[in-house]
């Protein structure tokens, strides 16, 4: 408690002491009186005043004669500087136009590559479709071809399978009968005739040409025969159309 006092007393001391009003500086009383030099006995009068200096005349700038003429080292010297300029600047504008001839045989250098590979690219492509469409016309011609062969072996074993039958053998009897009724037998003809008929007809039975084979008769047994299958003409249609043949081979036998 006592050092609580203490502590407060030195606060309220302080607050007391700077709380006063600070206190004015001590000033000297000087006094004084202005007087004259010249009323002082003993001291040196002052020297009278000086007058003014005369005013000059204003003086005239120098002739403006301008800078000086350069000499003839100077002038070669400049005009080799020029020449120099000009050649350099003669050198840069060749060697820009080579780097833009340069440029542009480059560019056009490989703008003519890239239309040369797309047009082998469009050849490449085009044989390839030639090709291929080649392959498939083959493929289909061969199978074309099959059928028709397929076709051809079928109509041939069909018209073997026919002409193998009685059929056939009956449209040949009818035939060798038509053309017996209307064969006249000559004076000159023999027992025991025998020849051999090749017959060329169009459809519908016409007969377009004879022709006289072996033949064991003579010249008017071979005529008569030949003027028979010319009257027999049309002959008798084949029963089945399978049968039909432009080119018979007939033996004639009337006896």
């Amino acid at each position: 408690m006592l050092l609580h006092g203490a502590l407060l007393a030195a606060l309220v001391y302080g607050w007391l002491l700077f709380r006063q009003p600070p206190r004015p500086a001590p000033t000297l009383a000087i006094e004084g009186q202005v007087v004259d030099a010249r009323a002082v006995p003993g001291t040196p009068a002052p020297p009278p005043p000086q007058p003014p200096p005369p005013a000059t005349a204003p003086q005239t700038p120098p002739e403006d004669v301008g800078p000086p003429q350069p000499t003839p080292e100077e002038l070669a010297q400049r005009e080799q500087e020029r020449q120099q300029a000009e050649q350099a600047v003669a050198q840069a504008r060749q060697a820009a136009e080579q780097k833009v001839a340069q440029e542009k045989a480059a560019a056009d250098k490989a703008a003519k590559e890239a239309a040369e590979r797309k047009a082998a690219e469009a050849r490449a492509a085009a044989e390839r479709q030639a090709q291929e469409r080649a392959r498939r016309l083959a493929e289909a011609q061969e199978a074309t071809d099959a059928q028709a062969d397929l076709k051809r072996s079928l109509a041939a074993e069909q018209a073997n399978a026919v002409r193998s039958g009685p059929a056939l053998a009956n449209w040949q009897s009818l035939i060798t009968a038509k053309i017996k009724s209307n064969w006249f037998r000559p004076p000159t003809a023999r027992s025991g005739i025998e020849c051999t008929l090749y017959v060329t007809q169009v459809p519908g039975g016409e007969v377009t040409q004879v022709r006289i084979g072996d033949c064991n008769g003579d010249q008017a047994v071979r005529q008569s025969i030949e003027d028979a299958v010319y009257r027999a003409s049309p002959l008798p249609p084949p029963p089945d159309p399978a049968l039909f043949d432009r080119n018979l081979k007939i033996d004639f036998k009337p006896d």
